[in-house]
């Protein structure tokens, strides 16, 4: 095993809603790929190899503020994206918090969709 997350799906109840959230607060486009009759994915931007990952509305696409936490690089700072956040529709629900070691900082918000999504950067 190269990295322990390959791909990631965040649920969404409304995609064009979640998509704009996410470009919005990202300030990054995302591609809109059809899987199957039912479901619609936003695919963030990613490069290969590396880890990837969508938001996703279909069947069984359940938006929750509990369970796995999916933490999203921002650039070129954490403050920038979180500047964007209430514009975008999302809320804040824990404030920037500094990792020990240079490690970097990160907060956590609530989407669109209602889901709990860390953020990450390295200032």
């Amino acid at each position: 095993m190269t990295n322990a997350i390959n791909w990631f799906e965040i649920p969404a109840r409304d995609i064009d809603r979640a998509q704009r959230f996410y470009e919005k607060l990202l300030g990054a486009s995302l591609r809109r790929e059809a899987m199957g009759p039912e479901t619609t994915l936003a695919v963030f931007p990613y490069t290969e190899p590396g880890a990837g990952g969508c938001v996703m509305a279909g069947p069984g696409a359940t938006p929750a503020g509990t369970g796995t936490l999916v933490y999203l690089g921002v650039a070129p700072t954490l403050d920038s994206a979180l500047a964007r956040l209430a514009a975008a529709g999302g809320k804040l629900l824990t404030p920037k918090v500094t990792l020990p070691d240079g490690m970097g900082v990160f907060a956590h918000i609530e989407d669109s969709e209602g889901n709990r999504v860390g953020l990450h950067a390295l200032t």
